[in-house]
């Protein structure tokens, strides 16, 4: 079985484009020129130059020696968390401005959750001069207000999303009627792995640079380029589809996904969609998706903004049914309690996000003879307000 997307925009059965007719010319010229765009030279060199210059890449494999000591086994990091803005998204964002520049778009609009995706947009537009909105639930805008203000001394417009949850499925709701509304001149920047084909294969290309760096440093100080986990968190799942891609169809490597359970996975305050979730559409793509029986979205929730989405990415959704991966869902109390961990044991204050991928670590054993990455995502200070409040700091 093939793992990569196939020509007509499937991951087995998941993926499409469930598009209103309005964007059909956008997401058309999109998918017939990405591929042609991203592998010309010119391309490639300046974004491989800014990944470098600008962003910080390669980020380094760190091994976690303390943590390897408790668990018994070699526990690595991918320090995403040290790239500029701090996080992967902006592997992406680089990506796709580059390519909007291409096309000949003068306005970018995106949506973001736990606000990192919207920071990195704002700040490729300030870099290359181009207007930026950035839609966000109103509940977001509260408990994220770090990055919103970062995104707004960027010159970023950050428009709040009232309706629904208030978070990231309502914000990702308000920029597709944006982009139906701009047809023309603008580019919706998707932060994740999600939406109409070929946005969840072009976000994935865009975040492969995490695997492709990953099996070089392996080889270094393994001396072998492929580990026997990788472990990541995943709401719609970029960081994830990033450390995976270069290991999908290497059956040597198991792959580990860590979603957010929330309140408990029967709840009713969950963002555990493959132990939830049913075949739906959701933002233009066929995928798991967590909904009522009649077919109403469930509204998912996680103290992890990032993480607090009802549906997952058509790739993950395959990777799950297709059993490739291993699903393991998260409460907020245990992803919480491995923020601290993290950063009394290593040094390294992770994101909310990037903590429910630790917590795998109490969930099942790995063998001591074993290499297992996880994907550090992101760093915890847009966080700090709620490990302040959770825990009294």
């Amino acid at each position: 079985m093939n793992y990569n997307v196939d020509e007509k925009g499937y991951y087995g059965d998941f993926g499409g484009a469930f598009i209103p007719e309005m964007l059909y010319p956008n997401v058309t010229e999109l998918r017939e020129s990405y591929l042609t765009i991203t592998e010309q030279p010119e391309f490639k060199k300046e974004f491989d130059d800014l990944l470098k210059v600008y962003v910080g890449r390669p980020t380094p494999l760190y091994f976690a020696k303390r943590l390897s000591e408790r668990y018994q086994t070699k526990i690595y990091l991918k320090r995403e968390d040290l790239c500029h803005t701090g996080a992967h998204k902006v592997n992406n964002t680089i990506g796709q401005i580059l390519l909007a520049e291409r096309l000949g778009k003068t306005r970018i609009i995106a949506e973001t959750g736990a606000g990192q995706h919207g920071v990195a947009t704002a700040t490729v537009c300030a870099l290359k001069g181009i207007e930026c909105i950035v839609y966000m639930g109103e509940l977001d805008i509260k408990r994220q207000a770090p990055n919103v203000a970062r995104m707004k001394m960027l010159g970023a417009e950050v428009r709040a999303a009232e309706s629904g949850s208030k978070t990231l499925k309502d914000a990702t709701n308000e920029a597709i009627r944006d982009w139906i509304n701009n047809p023309v001149d603008t580019h919706y920047i998707i932060g994740s792995v999600v939406g109409p084909h070929p946005y969840p294969d072009m976000v994935a290309r865009f975040q492969s640079v995490i695997s492709e760096e990953t099996k070089w440093q392996l080889q270094e100080q393994e001396g072998r380029d492929y580990p026997d986990h990788v472990i990541a968190c995943v709401g719609g799942g970029s960081n994830a589809a990033g450390l995976y891609y270069h290991y999908l169809n290497d059956k040597r490597v198991n792959i580990i996904a860590v979603e957010a359970a929330g309140k408990g996975i029967d709840s009713g305050e969950s963002a555990a969609t493959s132990a939830l979730g049913k075949e739906g559409i959701i933002h233009g793509s066929k995928t798991l998706l967590m909904q009522t029986p009649d077919g109403q979205i469930t509204e998912p929730y996680s103290i992890s903004a990032g993480l607090d989405y009802p549906g997952v990415g058509p790739l993950h959704a395959h990777l799950f049914r297709s059993k490739r991966a291993e699903f393991i869902s998260i409460p907020d109390q245990e992803a919480m309690d491995w923020g601290l961990t993290l950063s009394q044991m290593e040094g390294i204050i992770p994101a909310i996000e990037t903590a429910h991928a630790f917590a795998a670590l109490d969930v099942r054993k790995f063998g001591s003879d074993e290499v297992v990455v996880f994907n550090c995502s992101g760093r915890g200070d847009k966080d700090l307000e709620t490990y302040i409040d959770y825990f009294k700091l």
